[in-house]
């Protein structure tokens, strides 16, 4: 095989790859979308189930994941204005990825703590995934 089709075959791979990155980067958008999926719809339930993520940061992150179609904002005209907060459709494609991350990660973290590392080394596991059965 030719170094240019190696270089071709790389690329159309990474390409994508950075596609869904540049979408999904961050520390907080995963989370949001797991948050969401799992049935919180509102601001305060959202940034409640994710620690550590403020405000302001969330109500970016929402706008960011609302414009690439995977979370619906809606506003409910009542006394109070209610907003809600819901996955699109479209956002349950990512449920196999979100699984295989988590049983990467899972797996990731039993590797490091068989090899003596501790739960100040590696942090918590998660614990707010949807649910298996809707991948």
């Amino acid at each position: 095989m030719s170094v240019k089709k190696i270089k071709s075959s790389c690329l159309e791979t990474i390409k994508p790859v950075r596609d869904a990155l540049d979408v999904l980067s961050g520390k907080w958008k995963l989370a949001i979308i797991v948050s969401v999926s799992v049935g919180n719809d509102r601001f305060t339930d959202i940034q409640d189930s994710i620690p550590g993520i403020t405000p302001k940061v969330l109500a970016k992150e929402l706008k960011e994941l609302e414009q690439h179609q995977l979370i619906k904002r809606t506003i409910i005209d009542d006394y109070p204005v209610k907003i809600i907060y819901q996955p699109q459709p479209y956002s349950a494609t990512l449920n196999p990825i979100i699984f295989a991350l988590k049983d990467w990660g899972t797996n990731h973290k039993r590797k490091l703590f068989e090899e003596g590392f501790t739960m100040d080394d590696v942090g918590e596991i998660p614990q707010c995934l949807p649910d298996e059965q809707t991948q």
